[in-house]
């Protein structure tokens, strides 16, 4: 017997299926991640055709039914269209990253409502224009690697837990910040400035980085996607800033 629930949703992913219908991918509030048929979407006469496109924040009404692992869309409403992300592409490249890490770290129906609503906070501030959409980003894939159990460990070093640094610092992905004089005990160290250091400090405590080259964004982001690569070996980086950045 089926269930009829309710929920808010962002959309990940939409694919054909059959003649006319589509299998959409969605980040539920109350359920996690979800696949759903939704029948005749790719009908012109359809009314929820463009409202289950990827990034849409909407509220559906779908039937649930435990021996399926695909289940079936009843309605869909609009919340937020993010027409100024869909307009700009370095917004787009952003925003499609957001999606892509939720993608890849949550499992399916895993519920996690802390991330569901900083999901939707961050494609909001990028879609207001509020700071430069890599920066959103880089504080987005701080906050999800802390949530997921991964986080950075930036406050002393993990071999003799000094919490000042003269000279030199290194990473290790497995044990975490390394100082110059524990270097020699650890095999496999990336190099990790002390400019770049303050700058993923500032995406931790959610402080300004305006002062910051866009090299130190850039390295940043490849730290961290370092970071969950070695973590979870599924991630083979993000594609779609790849993507873009090959354009």
């Amino acid at each position: 017997m089926s269930e009829i629930l309710k929920t808010e949703a962002v959309v990940l992913s939409k694919m054909n299926y059959g003649d006319s219908s589509s299998i959409v991918s969605m980040f539920t509030e109350d359920y996690g991640k979800i696949s759903l048929i939704v029948k005749g979407a790719r009908s012109p006469k359809s009314k929820y055709g463009k409202i289950v496109d990827p990034l849409n924040y909407i509220s559906i009404v779908f039937y649930k039914k435990e021996s399926r692992e695909i289940q079936l869309l009843s309605q869909a409403d609009l919340i937020e269209y993010y027409h100024k992300i869909k307009s700009d592409i370095e917004k787009i490249k952003y925003a499609l990253a957001v999606i892509e890490l939720v993608k890849y770290m949550l499992a399916d129906s895993e519920i996690n409502k802390k991330i569901f609503r900083g999901t939707v906070r961050i494609l909001s501030r990028m879609d207001a224009g509020e700071e430069n959409p890599e920066i959103s980003f880089g504080r987005f894939f701080y906050f999800m690697l802390k949530e997921a159990g991964y986080e950075i460990q930036l406050n002393s070093c993990a071999i003799c837990g000094k919490t000042e640094f003269k000279g030199n610092l290194y990473y290790n992905f497995d044990k975490g910040l390394i100082c110059g004089e524990c270097k020699r005990t650890v095999v496999e160290i990336y190099d990790i400035n002390s400019e770049l250091l303050t700058y993923l400090k500032c995406l931790k405590y959610n402080e300004s980085v305006d002062s910051f080259s866009n090299s130190v964004r850039h390295k940043a982001i490849t730290f961290m996607e370092r970071h969950l690569k070695y973590h979870l070996s599924d991630f083979k980086g993000l594609s779609s800033i790849n993507l873009f950045n090959e354009r």
